[in-house]
């Protein structure tokens, strides 16, 4: 396997986008153009344990805090070149997943602690859960989380959804991931549902991951993916199927100019004309990934 230390270069296109792959051992910003992947390199050295993306910004979940990446200012090294990105603290503190509604950020604690950092403010608001069983369970709280995306959070214990400054419980147990636009979606220890009439069940096995094209229209799935262990899931004609294997367990799919994924052990996966092309990233320990434009300005 590669080494990360040493940036690789396999080309180079203009208007790539950026993928930004969180792992045990830090951040790696990959450039991609198509199913081409150009130059990549750690750009963050850190225990990235999630990750995502606005218009604006790409942000991270580490053990410290929830950092923060601005895509518009390019902010760089200390010496004010932007040959690497610098990612800002926040003040949230240890986080162990993070993802957008929106133009805002939304991150979980280890303690189950959930907050929402809104576009262009620097202040972290509270989300109040309510308790899973009620007042009386003896499991209140919301649990581990696991995936956040838009106003749905996955844990141990459910769905949540964020509703007037606090979360809701919205149904399910054991919640890997979640998706939500165009119909939301959620991969759990016993199977992948969509959200109709209540939660439905679409196949019947243990997912890890599921996302859908951001670009869906509300209440309507046109592309979406899935994971099961290598296995990926793909919708098809309104019908799910497998359409094959990446070789090791897949942590995230993505979208971008053609669809995107990571495996555990550093591959990172993009569908061309042959199907999946993988490029090893030289790391493992893969926490997830992110996609945002590039800027187009002469500094990259």
């Amino acid at each position: 396997m590669d080494s990360i230390e040493e940036k690789r270069v396999y080309g180079d296109r203009d208007g790539a986008l950026e993928a930004y792959v969180t792992s045990s051992i830090g951040v790696v910003r990959v450039r991609v153009a198509g199913d081409t992947v150009g130059e990549f390199g750690l750009c963050e050295r850190c225990d990235a344990r999630d990750v995502t993306a606005t218009d604006d910004v790409v942000a991270i979940a580490t053990e410290e805090d929830v950092r923060v990446y601005d895509l518009e200012s390019g902010v760089g090294s200390a010496e004010g070149t932007d040959d690497e990105p610098t990612f800002a603290e926040t003040g949230f503190g240890s986080a162990v997943a993070v993802g957008a509604d929106g133009p805002d950020l939304i991150a979980a604690g280890d303690d189950g602690r959930v907050a929402r950092r809104r576009a262009g403010t620097d202040r972290w608001e509270p989300l109040a859960a309510d308790a899973v069983g009620g007042a009386d369970s003896e499991r209140p709280g919301i649990g581990t989380v696991r995936a956040i995306d838009g106003d749905l959070v996955g844990t141990e214990t459910g769905v949540y959804r964020i509703h007037d400054g606090g979360l809701d419980h919205a149904g399910l147990t054991a919640v890997n991931d979640v998706s939500t636009p165009g119909v939301p979606l959620a991969a759990t220890d016993d199977g992948l549902y969509k959200l109709g009439n209540g939660w439905m069940e679409i196949l019947e096995e243990s997912f890890e991951s599921v996302t859908a094209d951001p670009r869906s229209e509300p209440g309507r799935l046109v592309r979406a993916h899935a994971t099961a262990g290598d296995t990926i899931y793909a919708l098809e004609g309104g019908e799910w199927h497998a359409t094959g294997s990446a070789g090791a367990p897949i942590v995230a799919i993505r979208y971008g100019e053609t669809v995107y994924a990571v495996t555990e052990d550093g591959g990172f996966c993009a569908t061309g004309e042959g199907g999946w092309r993988t490029h090893p990233l030289g790391i493992d320990g893969v926490t997830g990934l992110a996609i945002a434009a590039a800027r187009s300005d002469s500094s990259h």
